[in-house]
């Protein structure tokens, strides 16, 4: 698991704190406009022009007229200033919810290519039949500590296989060892488009996408998103006859220069998501749009053995410290053949895992 970060700017907004209070702007323009009179007079007696007891002393060198300019001078520069922040067409809630990214915001590294190849072993050791996709990210991670960007760049992924073959705890184990945060997108139970982006301010349900939501939450600059079922997303038209897809949505994310300064559909501010990373999954290439497969490492993953399925209940088990007996148990179901004609499915095993867990830990009936 990584333990490395960095920080990156992630945004260009100036925080309403950070901004300087009217009375030390008045104070400032007053200091000022008294030094300036007081050289001016001194240049004045110097020349002969003006009479050393007509000296007038810098605390009456400036007057209530004087002060009226000052204050209107001082709020004119406050409201620029304001202006300047990136954050002016907020309200105050949506202001104190955008705090969180104050400073700036952490990104997971890999220092080494041997930290690279640590995390690519242990999530091989998890999931020997995931090679494809576990091989690509190691690439990954290796040009990333070798090439010594502030955080991890992994080309977006779109994992095609036959469901049940752990396509998405794939990807949430992949966080783990990553130690970045996961956000996850039903592609077919939800309006895709809208929950990876968000819709904007003004519409009836408008909110911030779920990649912004994650990123305040967990004050992350570089979390992994999970695109379930990528393939059946089907478009979302408005009220007004506007066509939004989900593949619209996605291509500005993946490419990152433009994922660089991508503008929020919600708070209407840019945002540096270049560090984000992807994870999409499919059952079939039927339905995959084109634009997206040009635009990530498409692999196409092989069904479970019973085998592979055996081997993941015992490194599971023993991840999840199950007595040795529910282990021996669980590994009599593989070896009577029980489940040797039956539909192969990591959930099906993940369901008995479960099961065995939720027995080994009942209190005893005395």
């Amino acid at each position: 698991m990584t333990k490395s970060q960095s920080k990156i700017p992630f945004h260009d907004l100036t925080f309403y704190d950070d901004l300087p209070k009217m009375r030390d702007v008045e104070a400032r323009l007053k200091t000022f406009l008294e030094a300036t009179r007081k050289r001016a007079q001194r240049i004045e007696i110097e020349a002969g022009r003006l009479a050393e007891e007509d000296r007038v002393y810098p605390y009456d060198s400036v007057g209530d007229a004087d002060m009226g300019r000052i204050r209107r001078r001082a709020m004119w520069f406050l409201e620029r200033k304001q202006l300047l922040t990136g954050m002016h067409h907020l309200s105050d809630e949506n202001r104190v919810r955008l705090t969180s990214l104050r400073g700036g915001l952490p990104v997971a590294r890999v220092a080494t290519e041997h930290e690279a190849d640590e995390i690519a072993a242990a999530l091989h050791a998890e999931m020997p039949w995931m090679a494809p996709a576990t091989e690509a990210v190691w690439h990954g991670l290796r040009a990333s500590a070798r090439n010594g960007l502030p955080g991890l760049r992994i080309n977006p992924l779109v994992l095609v296989g036959s469901p049940g073959i752990g396509k998405s705890y794939w990807a949430r184990r992949l966080a783990h060892h990553l130690a970045v945060p996961t956000t996850m997108i039903d592609a077919t139970g939800e309006p895709a488009t809208f929950a990876i982006v968000g819709s904007q301010r003004g519409w009836s349900s408008a909110t911030p996408g779920k990649l912004m939501q994650t990123v305040l939450r967990d004050r992350h600059g570089g979390p992994l998103v999970i695109v379930d079922e990528v393939e059946k997303s089907g478009d979302v038209h408005s009220s007004k006859g506007t066509r939004h897809s989900l593949t619209e949505a996605l291509l500005p994310l993946l490419e990152r220069m433009t994922a660089a300064t991508w503008e929020c559909p919600f708070f209407q501010i840019k945002c540096d998501l270049s560090w984000v990373n992807w994870v999409m999954t499919a059952n079939s290439r039927k339905g995959l749009p084109e634009p997206l497969q040009s635009r990530c490492v498409v692999l196409d993953l092989p069904d479970l053995t019973t085998g592979q399925l055996r081997q993941f209940a015992e490194t599971e088990g023993h991840r999840r410290s199950l007595p040795d007996a529910a282990m021996a148990a669980l590994m009599d179901v593989f070896e009577s053949g029980t489940i040797r004609h039956t539909n192969l499915s990591l959930r099906t095993v993940s369901r008995m895992l479960d099961r065995a867990e939720t027995l080994a830990n009942q209190p005893l009936l005395s």
